[in-house]
């Protein structure tokens, strides 16, 4: 974002809050207010707790059917479990669900599923009802899976992830039903210098007049503002004199930030608030989750007009500590585009860089060094990433990543 204020403050500001959902095209982007800290934007999430489930009336198919022998095992557990509604035909289907060759659309997936008992279901001779433990991929911004299966559910076609048939069942217990939301983190903005169109609010006496709708922006020792694709959507209930300067204000809001950063990536941002790292490898000291946050802020950092090198190019891909999949995306990302570097985060990013406009011109080539880590280290598997719920499921392995190279035309030497 371009600097749209002035700050005679001795603490440097490095949060902006700015108004992009308001709806009028003339203020998308509108400062709201600077600030020196959000108290509540770096949060350590909850694990996720397991949940138990059982599937009424079951006819088991493949490796469900499989697991049922080996209970109390290890070999009794299952990466995922789709649940694909079943109506009736003669019936429209439920509203924002569509019909397929399967069943419907509005499918509930259950993920690192454990087979924990089955017992004969009085739904019919020769079905068995089937007790699981794992959890529910649950989109909070969708409230899903619902506290009701839809109406005119008829029963659930299973299938795993890669599609394999799991059987049928005729209902379920445990996978519907009433779910406490996410708990709000508090959040305090510490240090704010509320600009034009926040200041009127702050002293409005209608709760409704003072709500924020902003998007978070990080900004840097230059004045540098970019996106950190996080947003606060809060009610100011609060606001008081700072300590850190005279002028500037601490606002409290009602509520939190949907999904925080970990604890550990303030760091990080304060990093790049010093300016874009100079040496390579400072990711590695990191675990996966912190790894995953670079990479994150890596892509927030990254200057999209800088020209693609020319096609044909060679990197050399630093690869002595690639010991996980996040590893690699910041090794590459700084491969291609130096310290600090992105190229992509995710399977779908990574496919799209390699195509170009990231930095590299496809086709190039890239010469891994030190393959043997990651040789090592990215092999098949399940993979349970504990800083996204909805990323669980098989792991990614060298060769998915030399095949996305490969598809873009690229060449790697494995060294």
């Amino acid at each position: 974002m371009d600097r749209a204020w002035t700050w005679e403050h001795e603490v440097p500001p490095r949060w902006l809050l700015a108004d992009e959902y308001s709806g009028d095209l003339n203020v998308l982007s509108l400062p709201m207010a600077l600030c020196a800290e959000i108290d509540g934007l770096f949060v350590d999430p909850e694990p996720p707790a397991a949940e138990t489930y059982t599937l009424l009336g079951c006819d088991p198919a493949g490796s469900l059917r499989e697991t049922l022998r080996h209970i109390g095992t290890d070999r009794a557990w299952l990466p995922r479990v789709i649940l694909d509604p079943l109506h009736d035909p003669h019936q429209p289907p439920p509203a924002d669900c569509h019909r397929y060759d399967r069943g419907c659309s509005c499918a509930v997936e259950l993920m690192d599923v454990q087979v924990i008992g089955h017992r004969p279901s009085i739904f019919g001779a020769g079905l068995v009802d089937i007790d699981l433990r794992g959890h529910s991929l649950i989109l909070p911004e969708q409230h899903w899976p619902p506290a009701q299966p839809l109406e005119g559910t008829t029963g659930f076609l299973l299938s795993d992830h890669d599609d394999q048939d799991l059987g049928r069942c005729h209902s379920t217990a445990g996978v519907f039903r009433e779910r406490r939301p996410p708990p709000l983190h508090p959040v305090t903005l510490i240090g704010c210098q509320p600009e034009t169109p926040l200041r009127p609010l702050l002293a409005h006496p209608s709760p409704h007049r003072r709500r924020l709708q902003v998007a978070l922006y990080a900004v840097d020792q230059t004045g540098l503002a970019v996106p950190t694709g996080q947003a606060l959507f809060a009610t100011m209930t609060d606001s008081r004199a700072s300590r850190l300067s005279e002028g500037l204000l601490d606002i409290t809001v009602d509520g939190g930030i949907d999904e925080p950063f970990p604890v550990g990536a303030r760091e990080i941002w304060q990093m790049w608030h010093r300016g874009r790292p100079t040496q390579p490898n400072l990711w590695a000291a990191y675990d996966r989750v912190l790894r995953h946050e670079w990479a994150g802020a890596a892509l927030r950092h990254h200057r999209q007009e800088r020209p693609d090198l020319p096609s044909g190019y060679t990197f050399h891909l630093d690869g002595r500590f690639v010991t996980d999949i996040e590893g690699f995306y910041c090794a590459v990302g700084e491969a291609v585009n130096g310290p600090g570097g992105y190229f992509g985060w995710n399977l779908d990013a990574l496919a799209d860089c390699v195509q170009g406009e990231w930095g590299a011109a496809a086709p190039f080539h890239l010469v891994w060094h030190h393959a043997e880590v990651a040789r090592r280290h990215l092999v098949s598997g399940y993979d349970r990433p504990t800083y996204d719920q909805r990323r669980w499921g098989p792991a990614t392995t060298l060769h998915d990543l030399l095949d996305i190279l490969a598809d873009g035309g690229s060449t790697v030497d494995l060294r």
